[in-house]
Parts: structure tokens; C-alpha cells; sequence
């Protein structure tokens, strides 16, 4: 079985979505034989400086209860998952252009599970900027990848058109938010389900075949 796994890592749901995923194949280790990431962007249009998040989520969302209520309900899921949400530190939201980058670059070593946790933990955790090159660049070492590798990479234009059309193909695909699973390339789940509706949908496809 294979399982595509369509992130943006700036994405709150997104690194939910991937933790409840670790748990379901902890229940059913060896089944899923790969597990790839792919890109999604939320806002495309993020300049490179990127933009203030606090600004950023005043204008899309307000002050409105359901906002609250979300966020609430994230940080009771995070304390849940290992997941110490920091809402409150001043924080950059970065144009997630390289980190794709770096995370499809992980997928030759077959670490992008580690890469894409880093880079999630690194910046919902410690509210670092994830446009920092810097910072890829220490991300990608520490999960094993070449650092001067991804450094090189980084200062190229090295598959930009490649994840932007991966993006497109999304949006073309019918997606419209994230994580997404795709199982086998068919079979979607969308959102942060719980490990155990992953699980089920693991068995209904393992039984199937």
C-alpha cells in the first residue's frame, strides 16, 4: 500500500493531521510500504520576507468565537499529540516554496517523514522563519540529509517550477484544503481525521486487496 500525503507546513491541521498519522501506522506497521509528501501552498503569493502572522490571521479570520474555538481545540489536540503549539510569539509566515523544495529533495534518502516534522516542529513550536536558508539547512542536516547539498540547492532555482506545478495539480485535483491522504492513489481522506479513522480505511483497503 502507498500513501501520498498533501501538506502546506505552515498548516496547523497539517502537522495534527501528520502525528495521527504516525499513530495509525504504528498500529499497522508494514502495511503502508511508502509514504511520500507532497506540496500544497495556502497562500502562493507570500512574499519572500514573509508576512507577519498575527497580521496575517487577524485579516482572515477575526476575532470571531469559531476562530477561537479552533485554536482552543488545536492546543487540546497538540497537548494530545506531543504537540506544544505556540500561538502567542511574535512569528513570520513564511512563502513554503523551499521548504517543498527541501522536503521533495528528502524523498531520494527516504527522509521526508524527518524532514517535514522538523521543519513543522521548528516553527509551530519555536516560531522560527521557515524562509530563513539557515535554518532549512540545519532542518535537513539534522534529519540526516546533506547539508551542503541542500545548501547549494537552496541558493538555485532547482525544481521551483516542478513543486509550483505539483501545487497546481493539487488545486486541479479538487483539493481545497489540507493534510489530504491519498491511499493507492485513489482512495482520499481529508483533514486531521483521528488515527483510528486512518486505521480503518488501512484495514478496509488491506482486506480489499
Amino acid at each position: 500500500m502507498e500513501l501520498d500525503v498533501v501538506i502546506d507546513v505552515v498548516c496547523p491541521w497539517c502537522f495534527v493531521g501528520k502525528r495521527q498519522l504516525d499513530k495509525a501506522l504504528a498500529q499497522r506497521p508494514g502495511i503502508v510500504k511508502q509514504v511520500r509528501y507532497r506540496p500544497y501552498q495556502l497562500s502562493a503569493e507570500t512574499p519572500a520576507e514573509g508576512v507577519d502572522r498575527a497580521e496575517h490571521y487577524a485579516r482572515k479570520f477575526g476575532d470571531s468565537p469559531q476562530y477561537k474555538a479552533a485554536r482552543e481545540h488545536l492546543l487540546l489536540l497538540g497537548k494530545e499529540l506531543g504537540i506544544n503549539f505556540d500561538f502567542e510569539s511574535e512569528c513570520r509566515i513564511a512563502n513554503t516554496l523551499d521548504a517543498h523544495r527541501m522536503i521533495r529533495w528528502a524523498m531520494t534518502p527516504g527522509l521526508q517523514e524527518e524532514v517535514a516534522e522538523g521543519l513543522m516542529k521548528a516553527y509551530f513550536e519555536d516560531c522560527a522563519f521557515l524562509g530563513d536558508h539557515a535554518l532549512l539547512v540545519q532542518i535537513a542536516r539534522d534529519a540526516g540529509m546533506d547539508g551542503d547539498l541542500v545548501q547549494d540547492l537552496l541558493s538555485s532555482d532547482q525544481d521551483k517550477n516542478l513543486i509550483a506545478s505539483e501545487v497546481r495539480q493539487a488545486h486541479q485535483m479538487g483539493i481545497q484544503g489540507v493534510p489530504m491522504f491519498i491511499f493507492n492513489g485513489n482512495a482520499g481522506v481529508s483533514g486531521a481525521q483521528d488515527a483510528s479513522v486512518l486505521v480503518q480505511v488501512i484495514d478496509k483497503l488491506q482486506a480489499a486487496a
